[in-house]
Formats: C-alpha cells, sequence, structure tokens
C-alpha cells in the first residue's frame, strides 16, 4: 500500500525505525537502573528518618515512666512528686529542739546490755531503732483513723520519745564510747510530715526538752514519770487552746521505792525511782472494765493501796486495763475524749479530767471493741493517739490498734 492510500483514508504510514542500538539499550539501562537506586535510597532514607523518630518519642516517654507503666501509673508518679514536696514543706514547720543535756566527765562511759539498754550513771537508756518505712506506716494508720471517724470527731496523735533521747548526753549516742541508736527527733517528724492535715499532731518532743534536767522518766523503768506526762498534757492543752490544770492546784503524793522493769534486765546497780501523782479537787468516778468483762467503779482514777516495789507505776489508773470512763466535774469539763494508748498514756489520762466530762481511757492492746462505733453511741468530741515511740514503731502495737478502728 503506498503513501498516498494511507494520507486518502486519513492514516499516516507507519514510521520505519530502526532497532535501537546496542550503545542506546545500554544508556537505557543505566537510566533505569539509576532510577531504581534513587527511589530505594529515598525510602531507606524515609526509613531511617521515621525510626530515629520513634527513638527519639520513646527516650522521651521513658523519662517519664518506666516500661510498662500505664496513663494512670504515671499520673500516680506525678501525685507522688507533689506528695514529697509537700512532705519537704511541712517538714520545715516542725521544729524539734535537741535537749541540752549536761556532760559530767568524770561518770565515764557506760555499759551495753544485750542491744537492748545502755546503763549510765546508774540509769538505763531502752534503745530505739525505728525506720522511715515504720513511720510512715504509724502515720497512715492515724490517717486511715481520721477518715474511719469522719469530719465531726478530731483525731490527734502524739509521739512520745524514750528516756534515750532526753537523758543521755550526745556523745554517748552513736560513738565509738557509746551506743548505736536511731535518731527519735528523726522518726518522730517524720511520722507528723506524712500526717494528713486533717490530723493534729503534739509536739511532746519539745515539752520534754524543755524540762530534759528535771525528772520526768524514771531510771529503772521503761516509762516517764507524772511530770513529764504532765508537760506533755500542757502541749495538748495548748495547740486545742484549752485552759490546762496547774500542779499547783493539785495535792501530791508519793510512792518511794520503785524498782521498774529494767531493774531485772541487768546485774548492774539502777537508781530506785518515786512515782509522783496528783489528786485533783474535784469529783471524779472511774468505771474500770477488766479483761473478764467485769465493771468495778471508783472515785479516783488512782490505785492509792499501790506500794513500793516493781508494779508502782501501776497506781495510774490501776494499772492496765481496757476500758475506762472516767467522769469529772471540772468546771473546766465540757466535751469527750477518747484517749487510744499503752502504758505511756497511764500516766497522762488523769490530767484530761480537768477539760473533759467525759475521758475514755482504752488500751488498744485488750479492749475488742470499736472505736467507731463508740465516737458515735457516746458522742465522742475527740480522739488522740498517745503512745511512747517504741510501741509506734512495733508492727505487732500498729496491727493491734488497726483492729480497733472500725
Amino acid at each position: 500500500m503506498s503513501y498516498q492510500d494511507y494520507n486518502r483514508r486519513g492514516r499516516r504510514p507507519p514510521s520505519r525505525r530502526r532497532p535501537p542500538s546496542r550503545r542506546r539499550s545500554r544508556n537505557n539501562r543505566i537510566r533505569i537502573s539509576r532510577r531504581t537506586r534513587n527511589r530505594a535510597i529515598i525510602i531507606a532514607g524515609g526509613l531511617l528518618i521515621f525510626t530515629l523518630i520513634i527513638v527519639l518519642i520513646s527516650s522521651v516517654f521513658s523519662c517519664i515512666c518506666s516500661p510498662g507503666e500505664s496513663a494512670a501509673q504515671i499520673d500516680t508518679a506525678t501525685k507522688g512528686t507533689a506528695a514529697a514536696k509537700k512532705e519537704v514543706a511541712k517538714q520545715d514547720t516542725i521544729s524539734f529542739k535537741e535537749p541540752d543535756i549536761p556532760m559530767d566527765e568524770t561518770i565515764g562511759p557506760g555499759v551495753t546490755v544485750s542491744n537492748q539498754l545502755y546503763v549510765w550513771n546508774q540509769k538505763a537508756f531502752e534503745l530505739f531503732y525505728g525506720s522511715e518505712k515504720r513511720a510512715k506506716a504509724y502515720a497512715s494508720l492515724i490517717n486511715n483513723a481520721k477518715k474511719a471517724l469522719g469530719s465531726k470527731v478530731n483525731v490527734y496523735t502524739m509521739v512520745i520519745p524514750n528516756h534515750t533521747e532526753m537523758g543521755l548526753p550526745g556523745q554517748y549516742k552513736n560513738t565509738e564510747d557509746g551506743i548505736i541508736t536511731e535518731s527519735q527527733a528523726d522518726y518522730i517528724k517524720k511520722v507528723y510530715v506524712n500526717l494528713n492535715d486533717n490530723v493534729g499532731y503534739i509536739n511532746a518532743y519539745n515539752a520534754l526538752s524543755n524540762h530534759c534536767n528535771e525528772y520526768i522518766y524514771f531510771d529503772s523503768d521503761h516509762h516517764w514519770t507524772g511530770l513529764g506526762a504532765y508537760y506533755a498534757y500542757k502541749a495538748f492543752a495548748s495547740l486545742t487552746k484549752q485552759p490546762a490544770v496547774k500542779l499547783t492546784q493539785l495535792e501530791e503524793n508519793t510512792i518511794e521505792g520503785f524498782t521498774g522493769s529494767f531493774t531485772n534486765m541487768t546485774s548492774m546497780s539502777l537508781n530506785v525511782d518515786t512515782v509522783h501523782y496528783w489528786d485533783f479537787p474535784y469529783k471524779i468516778s472511774d468505771t474500770i472494765t477488766y479483761e473478764s468483762g467485769e465493771t468495778e467503779k471508783f472515785d479516783s482514777c488512782y490505785y492509792k493501796a499501790e506500794s513500793s516495789g516493781s508494779t508502782s507505776y501501776g497506781v495510774f489508773l490501776f494499772g492496765d486495763n481496757p476500758i475506762e470512763v472516767i467522769k469529772s466535774n471540772s468546771t473546766q469539763a465540757k466535751k469527750k475524749i477518747a484517749i487510744i494508748h499503752e502504758s505511756y498514756g497511764n500516766a497522762l489520762v488523769p490530767y484530761f479530767t480537768y477539760n473533759y466530762k467525759e475521758v475514755y481511757s482504752i488500751d488498744f492492746r485488750t479492749w475488742k471493741g470499736s472505736l467507731k462505733q463508740l465516737c458515735k453511741e457516746k458522742g465522742i468530741d475527740d480522739v488522740l493517739f498517745v503512745n511512747g515511740v517504741m510501741s509506734s514503731a512495733t508492727p505487732v502495737q500498729v496491727n493491734s490498734i488497726k483492729g480497733i478502728i472500725n
């Protein structure tokens, strides 16, 4: 078919191309290879950039939370940091005064007995081994008690340092010539800074430190004296803005020849103590419920038949009893209080009859009731947890308190 025939029909004749040469085919292959390589480089570069971004994000995220943490856990960690900052800020507001204990160079160092006592100058000092964990556990217990008792009941706590903190010169603590004992000031402060803001704490530490050179602890026993307990009571009255009874208003009594709990723990000679207690110028009735369930009523909160010997401290509250209800007709007595304690509280409770018309003295170690129910049934206004530093750091004691709250 001729060119003209194609042209008549409006068609163009087929081109007559020559077959590509070998050189041109090679160039085409090179171009295609370069194009493929460039695309691979672009894709690989993109993947590398994407990977770097993922790694960077993961690194930043790992600074916020550890692997496997959820958003809730991150929130908890944030709250924990805030709580720690709050704890530090609160700690700055709590000031403990170091007791000014005079040193007698002529006496020399003492002797440690079974890692429990340090005997110096014919006085026995109980060693304290607390920890931050136990301090926080005790604070948590008091916080939970406040939560259980509700907003209508005021909750307070008092942790009492022992004689080692207030009577042993500093050079015998944590030294080569002395003993290894934890700082009770640090421990008590750790308890207080971990209390919720709706719980009041009594700074008995400073109240005792201010009078550390007076007869506020026994030399042969692990308890404080009636005078030491009085100074702590005044600290409570001050915090709660109540008037405190004056010792000059009261009648003093004594029991000579007290040989306390440490006497049989060492063969070394210890000072013999004197127990002081004070009668009040108003009427009191004390109804005791014993462990047997039997009750007995007295017109005093002191066992005045107590004599010299190893049990003289039992003059306070007739010794250790599950619960005592002490009623007072003091003109200052307006409200009701429950005091939760071990034996340290025995010497403290009587003073509260000046300010409260009903005082519920509860030994948590033997009482089987419910504090929450008692407060509701009796219309109790205030609750005070009183414990020696040793008990507050003892898990068995803490668990016993837990058992009576609800």
